[in-house]
């Protein structure tokens, strides 16, 4: 890679973050003036964990991969390599097309978190929080940071996603993940018009529940359109956002789950004691979709 990606991606890491640092306090202070729900577990410990766990995980990728997403899609662009870049389109449809594919790629990993159970034993550290926040959107484990980068490079390599576009997306889906899991109270009406275009707080906080058939719903992180299209989504809790129990039934240690390193043993913790997901409880995600 030439100086000029090298700057280019230099740049980009300094927007990706002063636009986290923007949303985390503009969502702290949300969820300060406005909660969804109370907090069960203690706050400032959670908040130490999760912020630890994401310098760790910034910390692992630039150690361990030698290519990042959007160092990636520039690397493909100076080759011309993938789909996009064999054949000629605008630059703003290739953007579209780029982001919605991206989208729908980043659904599927999720999907398979859940269903492949290596995948779920990594991704359970992300359900284990005992309580839903802005923090809970940047919570998840090395491994699988790890995972999803290799994939995202792989997808975008594949696709010859434009750089623009790249950088694009990485910077709104971990903004839409930090929204999306903070504790804000939405009016209804708002978040009925939003659910057409982007996934909610309420929409993904029932994935979040410690029921089977909840958790395995609403998987979307930016756009809501794949679990409309793929029949994953479900409108609400069944006991409702204030009745909801969060977290997974069988994780309730607040020392395992919400503390550093027992948050990073978890997966280890599972498999040694054969940790399953719950059978599957009573009902499926409701159909045909109603935001």
């Amino acid at each position: 890679m030439g100086d000029a990606s090298s700057l280019a991606e230099g740049l980009a890491s300094g927007l990706r973050l002063g636009v986290f640092l923007t949303i985390l306090i503009v969502m702290a202070g949300w969820e300060w003036l406005h909660p969804r729900r109370p907090l069960s577990a203690a706050k400032p410990a959670r908040w130490l964990t999760h912020l630890l766990l994401t310098f760790l995980n910034s910390a692992a990728l630039r150690i361990c991969l030698p290519l990042t997403v959007l160092g990636a899609a520039l690397w493909a662009e100076q080759r011309s390599w993938g789909l996009l870049h064999q054949i000629s389109l605008p630059a703003s449809v290739e953007t579209v097309i780029s982001f919605v594919l991206l989208d729908l790629a980043i659904y599927g990993q999720h999907v398979a978190s859940h269903h492949v159970p290596l995948l779920w034993r990594i991704h359970l550290v992300h359900h284990a929080d005992l309580d839903i926040d802005v923090t809970t959107g940047f919570r998840f484990h090395t491994v699988e940071i790890l995972i999803s980068a290799v994939f995202k490079v792989l997808v975008v390599v594949l696709l010859g996603a434009p750089a623009a576009s790249v950088l694009l997306f990485e910077i709104v889906l971990n903004g839409a993940a930090m929204f999306n899991h903070s504790n804000i109270n939405l009016p209804q009406p708002i978040d009925r018009m939003l659910r057409w275009m982007l996934v909610t707080p309420d929409m993904h906080r029932v994935h979040h529940s410690v029921l089977r058939h909840e958790t395995d719903s609403n998987f979307g992180f930016n756009l809501p359109w794949w679990d409309y299209l793929f029949r994953t989504y479900r409108p609400q809790p069944e006991l409702g956002h204030e009745g909801m129990t969060i977290g997974l039934p069988d994780l309730r240690n607040e020392q395992e789950v919400d503390r550093l390193p027992g948050l990073l043993m978890l997966p280890l913790r599972s498999l040694a004691r054969r940790h399953h997901r719950p059978a599957t409880d009573a009902g499926r995600p409701e159909h045909p979709p109603e935001p």
